[in-house]
């Protein structure tokens, strides 16, 4: 039987399966960091723009931002390809950079599952493998471009290079690579330094000085080589971007979304479904001893969360998949050892039933969530129509301003915001000139439609209404919940003076 005789190649197949699921339809981005500050960075300097300011040649720099190029110019490098050999639907780049990511979040099944087999058995790390494929966000988040998931199966590997040849006296390339790894992640996410540096302490614990030594330099020197050498190239000096990034996050860390310390602990407890949740948490410091190599890490990196002030929930999947493995080992052991555990079989059991309706509910569900269709389509659908020149989007149901993925475009467009605190008689002259007036206009939420088209055709008379975007399903449920989420129907009109005719 496979499950039995051949259980991680059932996995893996099963992890492929449910991430090509995402690949064709999680379109869309996640947060606003994984499509503004990577594909519509990268994009823009394939094509000789800059669209957020980055670059010190580009007019309006005004010096490092704090973010790391590495990443970001990655996608560039793909993106100058893409150009060179004329690929240029924006929907089709897209697919192939899910793939990539897909591709690469199965090194987080393998090394996860084998982990876990190396800290207890096969049973464990069946367990422990198959949550790590099908947990209910895992298919989605793998074809994000966020930086805090990227790192996860580079870390793991890392890891597992440590545990396979820590009794090897003959390991010196083991810990080389190990290092050389944990730090090119570095320069992906800053954070996981703390992560490499848990994994350094444990070697210094152990008393293996020589491993620690030869993680800890191979470590740095990549760090250095390319957070580094990029920054010099850019910058003129090295760790340009890196000392901006920390005075940045400094002064502002009660500056965006906030809470208690213990926030990120209830976050797990919620992702992970009671009361299975609860299990992960009492198997997590069961024999710490053992597991100290992923334990340590994990712990450090929530702890060094759950002081700093800014809380973003997605920072903490980083170690989403590390407290998996320690969470399902050190329960599998409990439930093996604690005799009086056996009172609570059936609750145990009926708890993992419930764990995995819930979860398979939630894979799919999630697994194929288009989010933030409406942006996405919208511009999509613009995309068929040359010069745009500029859009103006209007929401004056609202004060914040919204952003539109240009990347979906494909025009580098001026984009002008109305809303409730700029209304439109504070419009720049310039819109009303014929090289900048908008040639679409884009009104979010149906709210008063009426009322605002009447009051723009007072400036633009020449308007008329084109289509309409609709949210996806799961993006229509999360405004249900929360009015204030910004996953609006997007009413599209056309310029007649520049577009007379509809393009099919």
């Amino acid at each position: 039987m496979l499950w039995e005789n051949h259980p991680l190649t059932l996995i893996m197949w099963l992890a492929v399966f449910f991430r090509l699921i995402a690949v064709v339809f999680a379109k869309g981005w996640g947060m606003l960091d994984d499509h503004f500050l990577i594909i519509e960075v990268a994009q823009s300097w394939a094509d000789g723009y800059d669209s957020g300011r980055w670059l010190p040649w580009t007019p309006g720099n005004e010096g490092p931002s704090g973010h790391s190029l590495f990443y970001t110019g990655l996608h560039y490098l793909l993106f100058a390809f893409f150009n060179l050999i004329r690929f240029t639907d924006p929907q089709a780049k897209m697919f192939v950079v899910r793939l990539l990511h897909a591709a690469l979040s199965l090194l987080t099944v393998y090394y996860g599952y084998r982990i876990a087999e190396r800290l207890s058995d096969m049973r464990t790390a069946r367990l422990v493998g198959l949550l790590l494929a099908v947990f209910w966000f895992m298919p989605w988040l793998s074809v994000r471009n966020l930086a805090e998931v990227v790192p996860i199966p580079l870390l793991l590997m890392s890891t597992w290079m440590m545990l396979r040849k820590k009794d090897d006296s003959k390991a010196v390339k083991a810990f080389i690579f190990a290092g050389l790894i944990a730090g090119l992640v570095f320069s992906v996410r800053y954070q996981t330094i703390i992560y490499a540096g848990g994994m350094g302490l444990v070697l210094l614990f152990q008393y293996r000085f020589r491993q620690a030594l030869l993680f800890g330099v191979s470590y740095f020197f990549m760090a250095a080589l390319i957070q580094g050498g990029i920054d010099m190239y850019i910058w003129g000096r090295p760790f340009a971007e890196l000392t901006e990034y920390f005075r940045y996050n400094a002064e502002n860390a009660n500056n965006y979304i906030t809470g208690a310390w213990y926030k990120y602990l209830l976050l797990l407890l919620g992702i992970f479904i009671p009361p299975v949740s609860v299990f992960l948490f009492a198997g997590s410091f069961k024999n710490i001893k053992k597991h100290l190599i992923i334990f340590l890490p994990t712990m450090l990196f929530l702890l060094f969360h759950s002081i700093f002030p800014n809380k973003q929930e997605r920072f903490i999947i980083t170690i989403v998949p590390s407290f998996i493995i320690i969470g399902i080992v050190g329960w599998q052991q409990l439930v093996t050892e604690k005799s009086w555990l056996k009172r609570y079989r059936k609750f145990i059991r009926y708890s993992w039933i419930f764990f995995w309706v819930i979860n398979t509910f939630l894979l799919f569900a999630v697994s194929t969530m288009y989010s933030k269709k409406a942006r996405v389509e919208a511009m999509t659908y613009l995309h068929r129509y040359n010069q745009v020149q500029s859009i103006l989007l209007e929401n004056t149901n609202a004060y914040g301003v919204n952003i539109v993925p240009r990347f979906y475009l494909g025009q580098w467009v001026d984009t002008y915001n109305v809303t409730l605190s700029e209304p439109l008689d504070r419009l720049s002259p310039e819109v009303f000139t014929p090289q900048h007036e908008p040639r679409f206009f884009l009104f979010f939420r149906p709210e008063h439609l009426e009322e605002r088209v009447a009051k723009m055709k007072e400036y633009f008379p020449d308007i008329t209404f084109e289509t309409v975007s609709e949210p996806g399903n799961v993006d229509k449920f999360l405004r249900w919940i929360n009015p204030n989420n910004k996953n609006e129907a997007i009413y599209i009109y056309r310029n007649k003076k520049y577009f007379p005719d509809k393009m099919e």
